[in-house]
């Protein structure tokens, strides 16, 4: 019991003093307990499938921003690591049976060496060039599927996976717990020495090199990364659907990331989290209205783009805290004062 009571006022003061601080930790810290108690107000197998996927693909995005957003390595086939996880466990599920909790791994390490594979040509490209080098790939990929029908199905893709849990509250629980994990993973990442340099080779890369920083080795580290946590999406996401097909490997997919990353804000890993989970779910509860789905969709894109141009999060963000001009600690915005030196906030 003394144990407990000491581990619980740690617990205490902890949140109370790094996260009750700051609009923004509180928001976080809301949408986790929201996620996580969600089954406890509604079962609902739809509610619970749009969660799910939209769990998937906030992976996917938050990935693309871990190498586009912070390094500026333009992907534009950012489908292709994705492609290759979902492709990697699927084939290992129903040729070697192996189970899924061992093939999204796997396919994971996949998407490592497609990372590698991508990233040692593309090292040299920058700009629209990288773009549509990185474009090339996942389409290149998708003929080769189409060439080996016997082996990856063809057209119709690889159908019959087995799911990681029988249960719907457990595949709930699965998905989001991991999108949660990894998600924090990643933005933890970005937060530490690795990631600061990622953001200056984005910055001024021939400044990072005059440094004496081997930046080729941190571009590469960054597609591999980026690679891993994609290929962790795919696989994921193909044991949940059972199937892998070609549209995993689509360029729409690979588009779609890209707006996901720019609608939430670049470089915050949360940014297109929070974009996935704004427009997935809205376009899933448009369907009937089939006509209006993408008006609605390319609308709401098109204002976020023209009224708040680093993306909604950024913009919200900078609406309820105000960042200290003097130690660059973030405060909330009815402050005059910082919370750590005191100094005056414009």
């Amino acid at each position: 019991m003394v144990n407990a009571g000491f581990y619980l006022k740690r617990f205490y003061t902890i949140v109370r003093g790094e996260v009750l601080v700051l609009p923004s930790r509180i928001i976080v810290a809301l949408f986790f307990i929201i996620l996580l108690g969600l089954p406890l107000v509604s079962q609902n197998p739809y509610l619970i499938r749009v969660v799910i996927l939209t769990s998937i693909f906030a992976i996917l995005a938050a990935s693309w921003d871990l190498l586009s957003g912070f390094t500026g390595q333009m992907n534009f086939g950012h489908a292709l690591f994705f492609g290759v996880g979902a492709y990697t466990s699927a084939l290992l599920n129903i040729h070697l049976q192996i189970s899924p909790w061992g093939g999204v791994p796997l396919g994971a390490v996949a998407a490592v060496l497609a990372g590698l594979i991508v990233g040692i040509p593309c090292l040299r490209l920058k700009g629209t060039y990288l773009a549509l080098t990185t474009m090339a790939f996942p389409i290149i990929l998708m003929g080769i599927v189409f060439a080996l029908p016997d082996l990856t199905g063809g057209e119709l893709g690889i159908s019959g996976l087995r799911r990681l849990s029988n249960s719907l509250l457990g595949n709930y629980y699965i998905h989001v717990v991991a999108m949660l994990t990894l998600c924090t993973i990643m933005w933890k990442i970005t937060d530490s020495h690795t990631g600061i340099i990622f953001h200056a080779i984005r910055e001024d890369e021939l400044a990072v090199r005059a440094s004496g920083i081997n930046t080729t080795r941190y571009k590469l580290l960054a597609f591999c990364l980026s690679g891993l946590f994609a290929g962790l999406s795919g696989g994921l996401y193909a044991h949940y659907m059972r199937i892998a097909g070609p549209s995993t490997l689509e360029v729409s997919m690979s588009f779609s990331v890209v707006i996901w990353a720019v609608f939430g804000g670049l470089a915050t890993i949360y940014g297109p989290v929070a974009a996935v989970f704004i427009l997935f779910p809205l376009l899933e509860f448009v369907r009937f209205w089939p006509e209006y789905r993408a008006l609605i969709f390319a609308v709401i894109v098109l204002i976020i783009l023209l009224y708040m141009p680093e993306g909604l999060i950024h913009w919200v963000r900078d609406k309820i805290e105000k960042e200290c001009p003097r130690c660059k600690i973030r405060n909330v915005a009815t402050r005059n004062t910082c919370r750590i030196c005191t100094a005056a906030l414009d």
